[in-house]
Parts: structure tokens; sequence; C-alpha cells
């Protein structure tokens, strides 16, 4: 079952017909299946950052439409849009995002408080997913005293805890150690794996991109090509490497 489709997607910044125009995405079509780990990878300039931009409900389409669980997001009153975003998006970010004058558990559990979900269904989705991101420990701490690698695993917690249609994550490794990136990847591939959560990440990072089932790639606004994990991590990641090198360009740059 598709999750989430694009047909035709195209983003225009400016005015067409005055020379001021850029085309940060052209004609994108994309599936993702329920139960995917899908990354986007793409040079400086190719227009990732917009996909997810527009994905998020953050940016509109200039042409085109995007369907989560059939249904377009962009078609939504204002409104009706922030709750279908709260029900069915989970967003984490390179930054974290986190209120430092909340608690690790407060933190998480803030889009249930939104939706007035009652205490014992919040105190066991908190237990489950703290178990499953090892960070049962820190619940009760404050984001300032956690490290980077634990206050990214609370952001995802959050981005979980409303059992969300799809999780989107933008570059989640970027402020993050090699450790602290690795443990962050195993425990998006373990909440994959064992929750069956749809997983969209946008990275320039070959390393966390090999934990994927899927990887699309982007160059100038247009589909370039798409590679498909078949064995092992190690091997998959030589294999993002090699498709790199055909892109060309710089991979941490985002537009």
């Amino acid at each position: 079952m598709a999750v989430l489709e694009t047909k035709g997607l195209s983003k225009i910044y400016g005015k067409k017909g005055k020379g001021i125009s850029v085309k940060a995405l052209e004609d994108f079509n994309m599936t993702i299946k329920e139960g995917e780990f899908v990354g986007v990878m793409g040079p400086s300039g190719s227009g990732k950052t917009t996909l997810l931009n527009m994905l998020a409900t953050i940016d509109s389409p200039s042409s085109g439409e995007i369907l989560v669980n059939g249904k377009n997001p962009h078609k939504l009153k204002e409104d009706e849009l922030a709750i279908f975003r709260r029900n069915n998006l989970g967003f984490i970010f390179q930054d974290f995002n986190l209120l430092d004058t909340l608690s690790v558990k407060e933190n998480i559990i803030l889009p249930l408080v939104l939706e007035d979900v009652k205490n014992k269904e919040i105190e066991k989705r908190v237990d489950d997913i703290a178990t499953v991101l090892s960070i049962k420990n820190i619940l009760n701490k404050r984001t300032y005293e956690i490290s980077g690698g634990q206050q990214q695993r609370t952001a995802c917690a959050r981005a979980l805890i409303n059992n969300p249609a799809i999780i989107l994550a933008d570059e989640p490794t970027g402020n993050l150690d090699s450790k602290a990136s690795f443990d962050l990847m195993s425990s998006l591939e373990k909440i994959n794996q064992e929750k069956k959560a749809t997983i969209v990440m946008v990275t320039h990072d070959a390393f966390a991109a090999s934990f994927c089932n899927r990887i699309i790639m982007i160059k100038d606004g247009k589909f370039f090509l798409e590679i498909v994990k078949k064995s092992s991590r190690q091997v998959f990641f030589k294999e993002i490497l090699d498709s790199l090198s055909l892109l060309g360009g710089g991979y941490n740059e985002n537009i």
C-alpha cells in the first residue's frame, strides 16, 4: 500500500517569463510504500530539501500533487491542515527542536497532550517508545543535561509517539558525532523493522543512507537514479558511494 505519492511534482521560485525564476524541482514522481525506509540524496541545489519541505507542507508545489494515504494535504484548509499534519506526519530535524524548559518525557508526550490522550495511554506509549530507543533512564532529565545523540533520540520518540503515517527526517545525523550517528541510525532501523514505521530521510551522509532500504537520488531537480538494498549494509554503502560519484557536486548543502 502506498503511504506517500508524488505525481508530476514541480516547484518554481520566482516569476515565469521574467528571467528570475528558479526551477527547484521538475516533474518529480515518487511512491513510498508502508514500512519502507527511503533515503533521498543529491548534490547541493538538487532539490532534495525543496522536496522534503513540500512533503512536510512547509512549502507548496507549483504544480503536481502530493498524496498521503490518498489525501492531498495541500488542498486542506489551514485548520484542517494543522490536524492532518499532527495526525499523519512526524518530524525529525537536524537541530532537534526540543524545548529546554521541559523534561525529556514532557518533550516526547507533547503531541499526545495536544490531542487530549488519556494519561494511561500516554504512559504506555512513552514506556514502549523509550524502551525501543534506549532512553528510559533519561526521561526525567532536562534536554540540556543529555548528549546530542540522546537529544536526537528524544526527538525521534516525539516524532513517533503519535503513530504517524510517515516520518520525515531532515539530515538527522548532521549535528552528531560518528558514534551518536551510528546509535541514531541503528535506532531508526530498529523502529522501521519492529514498528513498521515508514520513514523518508533527506541526507548527504552515505553512512546514514546505508541504513535505508532504498535510495532515491535527485539531480538538477529531477529524478536521477534509484538503488535498492539487496544484501548487507556494507555492500549497500559502497553502492551508494559509487552512485554519488556519478552525481558530482557536494552533498552537505541544501536548497
